[in-house]
């Protein structure tokens, strides 16, 4: 993982300000979606049948809510 490391701060370094904003934007959406799919993985192994509702007891639900 240390070469990894060395060779993406090499990368940054190079990169000028604008590009590196570009790759801002790109890297924080390829993080969120990672932290998405790990809680999606997360629910997964803790859910049990009967927690979750289906499409129309979600529906109904958030009109219970407005």
């Amino acid at each position: 993982m240390e070469l990894f490391r060395n060779r993406l701060h090499l990368l940054i370094d190079q990169l000028s300000d604008e590009e590196l904003a570009d790759m801002w934007t790109v890297l924080a959406d390829l993080c969120y979606d990672l932290y998405m799919q790990r809680a999606i993985q997360a629910s997964k192994r803790s859910l049990k049948p009967g927690d979750t509702f289906t499409r129309e007891e979600a529906l109904q639900f958030l009109s219970l809510m407005m």
